[in-house]
Parts: C-alpha cells; structure tokens; sequence
C-alpha cells in the first residue's frame, strides 16, 4: 500500500483534512475521495479544459495537479458556483442562451469564465474566445458560448459588489 501523506485545504469553502499517496491526481481527489463529479476526466494531458478548477482564483487543470499542490489552497469546482438555491448568472445564461449541448464541457467552460470575469469584468468577444483557447467543446461552435459568458459579464455588472462566487473563493481570487 502507498503510503499517504495529509493533504489541508478548503473546497467550495469547506475545509478538508485527508490523507493522499504523492502520486494522486487533484481530480481523483475531488472525483473519487469528495464525490464531487462535476469536474470531468476527459484528455488527461491537460488539453481539453474539462477538468479545470479553480485554486486560489486560478484555473488549472486538475487532471495534471498532483493533490498534494493544494495543501493550504482554496479549490473552487462547478458544484461551489451555485449558492443559496440558485444559480450562478453564469450558470443562469448558460441555460438561457444555449451555451451548451451535451454538458460535458461546461463546467470548465465556466470555471474559465469566473476566472476571466474576476480579471476582466467587461470583456470583448476576442476577449472571451482567447480566454476559452484551453477548453475544448465537440458538440458547439463556440458562439453560443461566447454570448452566454458575455450575458453573464452583464448580469454580473448588473449585480451591486463584487462577482458572486459561492464557496468563499472570491475572497482567494488574485
């Protein structure tokens, strides 16, 4: 048996004690140990963006991190966006503007996006496209992508404070 070493962070704002082997994966952690199985195995080389989380406001591809990385970090996944019964503007236009087909691809799309709007609140179209260039849908053209995170630029400015992101991670964000 590998021998397994403490891993301290905080996921979606709850704190986390467990104990990993060195050779686990940031995305088995969260997949398998947590059960949150939002965020997607899909290339496992760090390519297609369906893994992608945020840590301390960063996006990574959680595929390729080894756990033991996010010792005293805050990780945020697709399922810390939602809050209080609702759904983030981003997940919200999402729907409304038909920013997905089969799903796979979303919530990495829109972890990317939480991360560009917390950079850029006002960002153009050239903008966004060149902030997806990780993450990669097979089911869109990206358009209606691009119309749902520029939806969700404007719901969010229409918002009084700062972007809401459930899970404490605004407060982490660079």
């Amino acid at each position: 048996m590998a021998e397994r070493y403490p891993l301290h962070f905080w996921v979606n704002g709850e704190e986390q004690w467990l104990e990993v082997p060195a050779h686990d994966l940031l995305l088995d952690v969260l997949r398998d140990d947590l059960k949150l199985r939002g965020t997607k195995r899909a290339c496992d080389i760090g390519v297609c963006g369906a893994c992608t989380v945020l840590v301390d406001g960063r996006s990574v591809s959680s595929c390729l991190m080894p756990a033991l990385r996010v010792d005293g970090k805050h990780v945020l996944t697709v399922e810390g966006l939602a809050g209080d019964d609702r759904m983030h503007p981003l997940q919200q236009t999402f729907l409304d503007h038909w920013g997905f087909q089969c799903g796979y691809c979303t919530p990495g799309m829109l972890l990317t996006a939480v991360e560009l709007l917390q950079q850029d609140p006002t960002p153009s179209p050239a903008t966004v496209r060149d902030a997806l260039m990780g993450n990669l849908c097979r089911c869109t053209g990206y358009r209606k992508i691009v119309d749902s995170i520029l939806a969700g630029a404007a719901a969010l400015r229409r918002q009084p404070g700062d972007p809401p992101v459930a899970g404490g991670a605004e407060a982490h964000a660079p």
